[in-house]
């Protein structure tokens, strides 16, 4: 990437709290015009490197920078730059909600008629037109979610942020989102995104950065994330959740990594290089146990493989049980 293109740089940035160490030296550089998906485990450093970028934070080392402005010594300027939606729903439930959108343009200095206007915008595009004039006392969770996300948009800012944007939003709401996102790229918008929904990085970002303990451990495309991982991965779906640790237990050694176990979802991938050989010693061993499954194949690596992979790699190689492969 040439320095032209950098428009968000971070550059050995650590923060502590007290004796515990959020960031230990993070480096990340985000091309205009493009998306970056952050991933990491709860209490990885992504939430307080996100504040770090939306001017909530100072480092305690390193420098950030977002179109060529240091994000601590021109706060100002770069708060004029960035929408920030975090991940609690953040309005006031006393106004409508187009009091609510209204009131950030005007805050982002807008003349009274552009901050209409453009709140107008917003709650079309956010499917709450029907609900504008309503206070938002009496909105749903999900609509008070969106009407967040919406005030981060309405100054249409060079760069948004974005931490965990889709939580506690239904199926269809989160496509209407990400197409939503997809035309604000377009536009020229640049993107930093975390998310806890896998899918939702590999559908959206340009580029991924995984953060592991303070540091990034792994940076790409998904596509190239995807073909570190290596092979593809014999999956196997447990009929009873009882089974899945059984499964976990009873396959590893097996495959070219360790297993790892999606517990809500009831499965177990095996990373393989040796697709067939290990699918018919999977299916051996499962037969021979006795547990019932419901469903044994092999299938390509999803970003869910990939980040349990990399996040497993900073601790002692042994099976992998997670409450859930898409945790972010």
């Amino acid at each position: 990437m040439s320095a032209s293109n950098r428009f968000i740089t971070v550059e050995g940035v650590e923060k502590s709290f007290g004796s515990t160490q959020a960031l230990a030296g993070v480096d990340l550089e985000v091309e205009q015009g493009t998306v970056l998906g952050l991933l990491g485990r709860n209490g990885a450093g992504k939430t307080t490197l996100v504040r770090i970028l939306a001017t909530l934070l100072a480092p305690d080392k390193g420098s950030v920078g977002i179109a060529g402005l240091d994000v601590v010594r021109r706060a100002r300027m770069v708060r004029s730059l960035i929408g920030f939606a975090g991940q609690f729903a953040a309005v006031d439930e006393t106004l409508t909600g187009r009091e609510n959108l209204e009131l950030v343009g005007r805050l982002y200095g807008l003349s009274r008629f552009l901050a209409h206007h453009r709140a107008d915008e917003v709650l079309q595009r956010l499917s709450l037109t029907q609900a504008a004039d309503r206070r938002v006392g009496t909105y749903s969770g999900g609509m008070r979610r969106r009407l967040d996300l919406g005030a981060s948009l309405v100054g249409r800012p060079e760069v948004l942020i974005m931490d965990e944007p889709t939580t506690g939003l239904d199926p269809r709401t989160r496509i209407e989102l990400w197409a939503f996102i997809d035309e604000l790229v377009r536009e020229g918008t640049t993107l930093l995104l975390t998310t806890q929904y896998l899918e939702e990085a590999d559908r959206l970002a340009d580029s991924i950065a995984v953060i592991e303990r303070g540091r990034v451990i792994a940076a790409g495309s998904p596509d190239q994330l995807k073909q570190r991982f290596g092979g593809d991965v014999v999956e196997v779906r447990a009929t009873n959740p009882t089974d899945v640790e059984r499964l976990v237990t009873l396959l590893n050694g097996l495959g070219s990594g360790p297993p790892m176990a999606d517990l809500r979802g009831q499965r177990v991938t095996l990373p393989t290089g040796e697709r067939v050989h290990t699918l018919l010693a999977a299916a051996r061993r499962i037969e021979e146990a006795g547990i019932s499954v419901d469903d044994l194949g092999v299938r390509r690596p999803s970003l869910d493989d990939v980040f349990l992979s990399l996040t497993q790699q900073t601790t002692p190689q042994r099976p992998t049980i997670t409450p859930a492969a898409a945790t972010a």
